[in-house]
């Protein structure tokens, strides 16, 4: 399966026939207006099958730059159909405070190419409870925030990382040189096994074995 990062928490994955797109950004250009920076490309000529939206901010659910009439899941929870087969979409809290501040978060499940993927969105409870857990089961590739602010921070997406031992973890939603806001990923990384950074944003998940932990470069 190929794996391919746009900045943010947005990945296309494709496999044989189908693609899937998670969390694209459109129009952020209010994030400017109160100062923060954002400069990842945008999203054009992209395709897919299934679009998943864990919640509804403009640098996650931007569907509209996402083509080929995919089919949508956003903002939900509940064990769904789609062209891939069964998506579990897990209910969680974009904060600490039973997302009383920031609202729900989707936390998706599902299997491409006989991977099992795992998109936290923007994770921001304190931990993951029991049932979550229980609900996303086995993983082998998971995709968690690790730069802080609205979302987890390092310690607590090692922490993640660790209850849910995944095959390939993949750091999202951090600090670089075109995001002028979270913090970097250095201290998730620091705290990680067998780190593997890359020269390029695309990889395909076949290239990597054991636990390991892929860093792709910002495009």
């Amino acid at each position: 399966m190929q794996v391919e990062w746009y900045g943010q928490s947005a990945f296309r994955l494709s496999e044989g026939r189908h693609t899937v797109f998670i969390d694209p950004f459109g129009d952020v250009s209010a994030l400017a207006s109160r100062g923060m920076r954002f400069e990842y490309p945008a999203i054009e000529r992209v395709i897919a099958d299934l679009l998943l939206v864990t919640h509804e901010h403009r640098d996650h659910n931007g569907v509209e730059a996402i083509g080929g009439s995919p089919q949508v899941i956003r903002s939900t929870a509940g064990t769904l159909e789609s062209p891939i087969g069964q998506v579990r979409a897990i209910a969680s809290e974009h904060d600490d405070f039973a997302g009383t501040q920031r609202g729900p978060n989707t936390i998706f499940v599902f299997e491409l190419g006989g991977v099992r993927v795992c998109h936290f969105g923007d994770f921001g409870q304190a931990e993951l409870r029991d049932r979550q857990r229980e609900a996303i089961g086995g993983v082998d590739l998971l995709f968690v925030p690790v730069g802080g602010g609205p979302t987890i921070d390092a310690e607590r997406a090692a922490a993640i990382v660790a209850q849910l031992a995944p095959r390939l973890t993949v750091p999202m939603h951090y600090r670089t040189p075109r995001l002028g806001f979270l913090d970097p990923a250095d201290a998730f990384l620091e705290r990680a096994g067998d780190v593997r950074r890359l020269d390029s944003s695309s990889f395909e998940t076949s290239e990597h074995n054991g636990h390991v932990t892929i860093v792709p470069v910002a495009p």
